[in-house]
């Protein structure tokens, strides 16, 4: 891997309406030009959730353009060749995947749901904050591995660890 091209990253999670946008989000900003970010789920719920777009808005990253949509828009033709995939949630970690063109280095990033978390708008809102830390602590472990320096069974290594870090649902080995 070189550093003087973009790496395509591709974030799943079922829905497509939190996770997976709160880190399409994230990377794109803090990944400064050197990663495109985008997102899928395997049941897109078809609406990104209003308190994910505000969590962003708050931490200052884009809130705007997104769009809860199906991972087989990256698996058609002319679709972005990936480098990496993240699964975000272990649902969608535990689905069957589309075949990824060009075989992409993956890892399963588990994150609770914040969408699941019932209660008070406050109590809602402090789970989205912690889903977004979560998933940019990970994000900028990710950022800082030397990619055109580093082989790729230390990457993948690299990877899962990240995907360990707090905050994970599970230690699964692999992803979709």
């Amino acid at each position: 891997m070189t550093t003087d091209r973009v790496y395509n990253v591709l974030f799943l999670c079922t829905a497509n309406s939190s996770r997976s946008i709160l880190a399409e989000s994230i990377l794109e900003t803090e990944g400064k030009g050197r990663f495109k970010a985008y997102s899928g789920g395997s049941q897109p719920r078809g609406e990104v959730n209003p308190l994910a777009l505000k969590e962003l808005q708050a931490l200052g990253y884009p809130a705007t353009g997104f769009r809860s949509k199906s991972w087989d828009e990256f698996a058609k033709p002319r679709a972005p060749e990936m480098d990496f995939i993240f699964t975000v949630c272990d649902t969608a970690h535990g689905e069957a995947c589309p075949v990824w063109i060009g075989h992409p280095m993956t890892a399963h990033w588990g994150v609770e749901d914040p969408a699941a978390v019932e209660g008070s708008e406050v109590e809602k809102g402090r789970a989205f904050a912690q889903a977004a830390r979560f998933l940019k602590n990970r994000i900028m472990a990710f950022l800082s591995l030397p990619l055109a320096s580093i082989d790729k069974l230390a990457l993948e290594q690299h990877l899962r660890q990240i995907g360990a870090m707090e905050g994970t649902t599970a230690q699964p080995t692999g992803a979709g």
